[in-house]
Formats: C-alpha cells, structure tokens, sequence
C-alpha cells in the first residue's frame, strides 16, 4: 500500500518534529550509560545514529520537497 503524496508530508512532518528528538534523546541516553569515549568514538557513533535513523524512513522522504504530483497543472506552478 503506497502512500499518498498528503499522508508522506504529514507523517514526515511528524517524524522530524517529534520522532527525530526523541531518538536523539535516547541516543544520547544510552550513549551515557557507559563511561564516555573517546572523542574520536564517541563522534563515529553519533554519526553512525545519525546515518542509521533515517534509513526506515527513506520511502517517507522521498519526493517531500518535490510539487504535488497528483495536483492539477494549474496548481503546481504556482
């Protein structure tokens, strides 16, 4: 079942205003939980998170900035 154009800007919208703080809340949470390390690890792995959280999310995305492509012509140009 393939999203709509409507359905994907919503729930993107709401991946990035409350999925994508919370997951950084709990990366930081969990990455506290052991002793800190080094500088150099500690940047790989905040990377890393940052790289692996939008990968479910890739089919969301997708296309977002783009027009509406199921809108009438009149209604994207302008």
């Amino acid at each position: 079942m393939a999203l709509s154009y409507k359905a994907r800007r919503r729930l993107s919208l709401v991946i990035l205003l409350i999925g994508l703080p919370a997951y950084i809340v709990a990366a930081i949470s969990v990455v506290n939980l052991f002793d800190r390390p080094a500088l150099w690890l500690e940047l790989l792995i905040y990377v890393g998170l940052g790289i692996v959280w939008a990968l479910p999310f890739k089919f969301v995305f997708k296309g977002v900035g783009q027009a509406d492509p199921d809108a009438p012509q009149d209604d994207r140009e302008g």
